[in-house]
């Protein structure tokens, strides 16, 4: 199975030690966690994986993500593919010092938030603005949203202007705190509810 060892600093088709399958209704999809040798420097490394939908009639395991050692961030399995696979790409990016690409990436998965809530307009200008009048962002996301779309349209043109590495890394931390809250945190958020309301109805 192809997983990134940070020892190697490279992806490596690991040796599988071990694996388990494990589903919690209230997290979601089943879940598998995969022990791995690295069979160039012999390090163990742990990674997961979510069952998810793979086309409009087929099912698979997702590819794997790092658990362990700890990946430099760690991207949610709740956030839906459309957003999460730019938000891959964009760390992919920037650890490859591609700054302009990372800041790109990280305006498409904004992209992908607004696609996966059936925003009207085409543009992100606006469907960042459908999002916050719908209550699904407030004011100071929406204001992270609209600079990693004024820095995504330098980035994907041909201009003079460079994006420097700290702002590069600032935006794709915009982006993901985007996701988190969006898909993540309130997720969260109803499955607290809910278990609250239960409890006060027993």
């Amino acid at each position: 199975m192809i997983i990134e060892c940070p020892y190697c600093e490279s992806k490596v088709d690991g040796e599988v030690k071990g694996e388990h399958e494990s589903y919690n209704p209230e997290e979601g999809s089943p879940f598998k966690a995969v022990l791995l040798k690295c069979p160039v420097c012999n390090n163990a490394l742990l990674g997961g994986s979510d069952f998810e939908q793979t086309g409009p009639d087929t099912s698979g395991w997702s590819n794997l993500n790092r658990l362990w050692p700890q990946q430099e961030t760690y991207i949610n399995w709740e956030i839906p593919a459309i957003a999460r696979n730019s938000l891959v790409e964009a760390r992919s990016c920037f650890k490859a010092r591609a700054y302009s690409a990372c800041v790109v990436m990280s305006g498409r998965t904004l992209e992908g938030v607004c696609l996966h809530h059936s925003t009207k307009s085409k543009t992100l200008d606006h469907g960042l603005k459908e999002l916050k009048d719908s209550g699904i962002i407030d004011d100071r996301l929406y204001q992270w949203g609209e600079e990693l779309r004024k820095q995504r349209n330098i980035g994907a043109h041909a201009t003079e202007e460079n994006i420097s590495k700290d702002d590069a890394k600032d935006l794709l931390d915009f982006a993901q705190a985007i996701c988190d809250y969006v898909f993540v945190l309130n997720a969260r958020f109803n499955r607290f509810m809910e278990r609250k309301n239960k409890g006060e109805r027993t």
